[in-house]
């Protein structure tokens, strides 16, 4: 008996661990959990159990959490002397809480002792048929702000929605959309050696909701998806700097457009001439480890949360790639799980056809591969993204010694914005004519052709065959500063 008491302890407190450090990880504190010290205030701690209910139903998650004994700032563990068997008008403050709550909620009160500093951390299911009341009231969590449900009708409407049909899916959610077509699906497939029956290939690849509409996922697959995925390209290292050009890639079927995303990075990773301690040829160093690349727009692709009606964002810097995808982890996920590489798709059956397709695979080795080239620290996890950040590997900066007399050139030489302007044009369009590159800058034929003169003189750029039939060829890319971009 008495090793059965231990061994249910024992369960107690790695739960009450496993959940503290699944929720220290986060930068900030989420909807569905929150952290005080020694906060107490009865009423209106119920009224967080109604919001913190609520929100994780909202987010699609099983549970909330409210924790005391740690600093809702800092994150710092600091104990706590609250005490969940105290009184409230002479009843105890369980019985005071659920008397008011309607409908029902098994909420539940657990004790842990780490780093000799004590905590207390409540669990609160999740609303299921209605949302949760407090007193009557019934509440949200905005950010990290407890806010009464009736000032917000959108969020009321959409989380009876949840309440009613289940969280939402690219499957069960109907599209706007619903004269769609899916003759580049057909061919997609086709070309990958697989075969879709022209008369079950919508009911096998789950494009229909369950009262038959065409649903978010059959719009994605569709001729049209009506989502435009852009790839935007800037000066600088933020967005406040000049924006050099945006390549427009979607409104197609989503697997064209990831294809051409993926092939639009084999043109951003410029391969570069490490002539440092040349002794007899020189080493090839990419911008940046195109794995990783790869990886990152696949698994945006793959998990990002389409329902919302917005689409991933790629975005180029002077120093750096940004792929942002929409959304936030699984609801099953956990954050130790996901560095490790246990893959919980947040799209289930889209998921299914990118690694029937050969896309990606069912591995989990996307994450660890990146952390592996540039570490956790690659990942940003915003309150309603997750960011991916790829740092660019520039070898030759303007303004560095290359060895020789032509280096004392370079080094003095510094590009103008036109030139600028041309470079970007012909890297993101290798096959870009003159009166075409005049046509996008601006400027007159003469400005374009001293413009490549210069570019070519000084190495920036060379043309490979002839002039009616060849393409231009990228050998670097730096700004007027010395900086790469």
């Amino acid at each position: 008996m008495g090793n059965k008491v231990g061994r249910e302890r024992e369960s107690k407190m790695s739960n009450v661990i496993e959940v503290i450090n699944e929720l220290w990880q986060y930068d900030s504190e989420r909807e569905w959990f929150e952290f005080k010290e020694n906060w107490y205030k009865p009423d209106e701690l119920g009224e967080y159990i109604s919001a913190l209910s609520n929100s994780a139903a909202y987010e699609g998650r099983k549970q909330g959490y409210f924790i005391w004994g740690i600093n809702d700032k800092t994150h710092k563990i600091v104990g706590t002397d609250f005490n969940c068997n105290q009184d409230v008008k002479n009843e105890p403050l369980k019985h005071y809480l659920a008397r008011q709550l309607t409908p029902d909620v098994n909420f539940k009160f657990e004790e842990e002792i780490i780093n000799g500093k004590r905590l207390v951390m409540l669990t609160i299911p999740s609303a299921k048929s209605v949302p949760t009341a407090y007193a009557r009231e019934r509440y949200i969590r905005i950010g990290s702000s407890k806010e009464n449900l009736r000032k917000f009708p959108e969020k009321e409407s959409y989380l009876f929605n949840i309440l009613s049909h289940g969280f939402p899916t690219m499957e069960n959610r109907p599209s706007y959309y619903q004269d769609l077509t899916f003759e580049k699906l057909l061919i997609y497939y086709g070309a990958k050696g697989l075969k879709l029956n022209i008369n079950t290939f919508k009911k096998n690849l789950s494009l229909y909701t369950e009262d038959g509409k065409y649903n978010i996922l059959a719009q994605l697959l569709s001729d049209n998806s009506h989502m435009p995925i852009r790839v935007a390209i800037f000066s600088g290292k933020t967005k406040a700097d000049n924006m050099y050009s945006v390549r427009e890639f979607g409104n197609q079927c989503l697997l064209y457009s990831l294809d051409e995303v993926l092939r639009y990075g084999d043109v951003l990773n410029i391969i570069q001439a490490d002539e440092s301690n040349r002794v007899v040829e020189r080493t090839e160093v990419p911008l940046f480890e195109n794995d990783a690349f790869r990886e990152a727009v696949i698994n945006a692709f793959a998990h990002n949360k389409w329902v919302s009606g917005n689409e991933p964002m790629i975005t180029v810097f002077s120093d750096r790639i940004e792929i942002l995808s929409r959304g936030s982890l699984a609801p099953e996920q956990t954050m130790e799980g996901f560095f490790a590489g246990e893959s919980i798709p947040v799209n289930k059956k889209l998921s299914e056809i990118l690694l029937q397709l050969h896309i990606s695979e069912k591995t989990g080795r996307g994450v660890p591969k990146i952390t592996q080239c540039y570490g956790k620290e690659a990942y940003e996890f915003r309150e309603n993204s997750i960011v991916v950040k790829i740092p660019f590997n520039w070898i030759n900066v303007m303004g560095d010694k290359m060895g020789d007399k032509q280096g004392d050139k370079d080094k003095e030489f510094r590009l103008t914005q036109t030139q600028i302007q041309i470079l970007m044009e012909i890297r993101n369009n290798p096959n870009i004519t003159k009166p075409k590159l005049a046509l996008q800058i601006g400027v007159g034929k003469t400005t374009i052709d001293n413009g490549i003169a210069a570019l070519k003189k000084y190495g920036f750029i060379e043309r490979i065959g002839s002039n009616k039939s060849g393409y231009w060829k990228v050998l670097k890319v730096e700004n007027l500063n010395g900086t790469a971009f």
